[in-house]
């Protein structure tokens, strides 16, 4: 906030002190009196354009001087920052010289008696204090600015009010987007779900367990289709390692060479280990032929069983070509859908939990916004009051001002549209 003023040598002023108190202070005067002057002076002493008009006639040297009370934390965290600290009752003071030399106007900017440049100076302007100009004015005409300044005056009650109000608006706003994201090409999503859906039915019913099974039911035919020869084969090596009506066996030859190598060993020990080796050989030919006879016997010929394999093996590579063109890769696929229809189900339970959700929240802000609205009626009746008062001194004492509190769409400022109604005269219909 300004607190004073002095200006020395500056424009028509040779010097001049001014004190301002808290709240509304008023320069009034006829034209020409030096009211622009005035508010010339604090533009320039803090970084505001010169020209060598701004030295009163005859002068080389204008001084311009003006403190500041520091209202808020921030601006005393700044001055932190630019190592300027503040003077004592928590004043800065801006003082810039203006000096003439050779035709050339120069000027240096001081805070709190600190030499400073005037970009540093400019940058404190921002903190201290905003200038508008004539014609600005037109801006107390837009219905934001003027829920701005009534929301301001409220004070620190309604102002966190106002906070509390955005807070929830933004919840809401953020749940709102994610209910559209949750719906977003809700057409397309439902088409997906009718697709993997029969998807899904397909794969159970083909009843997928091993990624190998259709390389195993591919032996399972061939030994099938062929039972017929391997039935035949298998009797021949029968006949060849254990038992043959026409010729000797693998079996009775063997039998012949143990007989001998056993006589053998009789009369040189040395050759037991051979006997113990053709003992074994004998004994798994034995084995060998008994099993591949087995064998044989087995193999029937299963018409029924082979069609039905050949059916389970026209159903696989179906599903492979669609879905493969691996049967693991198939396998793989369904896990892949069965997780995604359970992603469907989950994003309709998380909408229902949204809107569930969503509804609170507007429940919350509705209630937030009608407190804010409350508040508001209570700033706007003490306004027209205060700023009546204040207008009387000024020869307004005929004006008639309302501040009028209409119901709009709720944003992330309430519910409320604030427009002010001024008349000058009380015989003249109010105009926004």
């Amino acid at each position: 906030m300004l607190d004073s003023l002095t200006i020395q040598n500056f424009a028509l002023i040779d010097y001049l002190e001014l004190e301002f108190s808290s709240g509304l202070n008023v320069l009034t005067g006829e034209t020409g009196a030096g009211k622009s002057i005035v508010l010339d002076a604090i533009d320039i002493v803090l970084g505001g354009k010169i020209n060598q008009r701004v030295l009163r006639q005859g002068e080389q040297r204008a001084q311009i001087e003006a403190s500041f009370k520091i209202e808020s934390n921030d601006l005393e965290q700044w001055l932190q920052q630019q190592q300027l600290e503040p003077l004592e009752a928590e004043i800065v003071v801006c003082s810039r010289e203006i000096i003439l030399a050779k035709d050339n106007l120069r000027s240096r900017f001081r805070i709190n008696g600190i030499l400073v440049n005037r970009q540093l100076v400019l940058q404190l302007r921002d903190r201290l204090l905003e200038i508008t100009a004539q014609g600005q004015t037109v801006e107390l005409m837009i219905p934001e600015k003027q829920r701005q300044l009534l929301d301001s005056y409220g004070g620190e009650e309604l102002l966190r009010q106002r906070d509390k109000v955005a807070d929830i608006y933004e919840i809401i706003s953020k749940v709102k987007q994610k209910i559209a994201f949750y719906r977003q090409s809700e057409q397309e999503r439902l088409q997906r779900l009718d697709l993997i859906k029969y998807q899904s039915q397909e794969l159970i019913a083909a009843n997928l367990v091993k990624a190998d099974e259709l390389s195993q039911l591919e032996q399972d035919r061939q030994r099938l289709a062929h039972a017929v020869e391997l039935q035949q084969l298998s009797y021949q090596i029968y006949q060849l390692l254990y038992q043959n009506e026409q010729a000797q066996a693998a079996a009775d030859l063997v039998a012949q060479g143990e007989a001998l190598l056993a006589n053998m060993v009789k009369y040189d020990p040395s050759l037991e280990a051979i006997l113990a080796m053709v003992s074994n050989a004998l004994t798994q030919i034995v084995e060998a032929g008994r099993q591949i006879y087995d064998y044989g016997e087995s193999q029937e010929i299963d018409s029924q069983s082979l069609e039905q394999i050949e059916e389970r093996i026209k159903q696989l590579k179906y599903i492979c070509r669609k879905y493969g063109p691996t049967l693991s890769e198939a396998i793989a696929y369904q896990e892949k859908i069965q997780l995604e229809l359970q992603k469907f189900t989950e994003d309709t339970e998380i909408i229902e939990q949204l809107e569930q959700e969503y509804h609170q929240v507007k429940q919350q802000l509705e209630q937030a916004c009608q407190q804010l609205t409350q508040l508001r009626q209570k700033a706007a009746l003490k306004l027209e009051t205060e700023l009546i008062k204040e207008l009387i001194p000024l020869g307004m004492e005929k004006v008639i001002f309302t501040c009028r509190i209409l119901s709009s769409g709720i944003s992330s400022h309430g519910a409320d549209q604030i427009i002010y109604y001024f008349s000058p005269n009380p015989g003249e219909q109010i105009q926004p």
